[in-house]
């Protein structure tokens, strides 16, 4: 029988611009077999209400790319199977995907408007330079055979 096992690897992230606003993604590992929920999170701080929130998706050897953006309250923004909505009473933009495929091995970005570079109006794609406004690291999400 095959099993189909991977690791998340969650690294605490704080992003900090002068303006105050920030994104921290909390620190741990889960382990996950194929077809499992997973919730990554995100929570925020920043001077404005009308900020938009990020999540960026990196796959191996390639540029981060835009996986799903929000300014609005309560709305559910989705795609490619994951979802997240902002809570702005919470400050959180936690992403969940209710089951996880193989294919979704990666390394995973929120952000805040104020945290990413040249995002006035909200960035449909990641800025050339913009990995210092990311930082260097995110969640790790990785599934693979056993």
């Amino acid at each position: 029988m095959l099993y189909v096992t991977g690791s998340v690897l969650l690294t605490l992230l704080v992003f900090r611009r002068s303006n105050g606003d920030s994104v921290t993604q909390t620190a741990g590992l889960v382990t996950l077999v194929e077809g499992a929920s997973v919730i990554l999170n995100c929570t925020y701080q920043t001077s404005y209400s009308g900020s938009f929130l990020f999540w960026y998706v990196q796959y191996l050897d390639k540029a981060p790319q835009l996986l799903l953006k929000s300014a609005t309250e309560n709305q559910r923004t989705e795609s490619q199977g994951f979802h997240a909505t902002l809570v702005k009473k919470e400050n959180s933009f936690h992403l969940q995907k209710p089951a996880v495929q193989p294919s979704d091995s990666a390394v995973y970005f929120c952000a805040v408007e104020g945290t990413v570079r040249g995002t006035a109006g909200g960035a449909e794609h990641k800025p050339t330079g913009a990995q210092e406004g990311l930082g260097g690291e995110g969640y790790f999400l990785f599934l693979g055979s056993v």
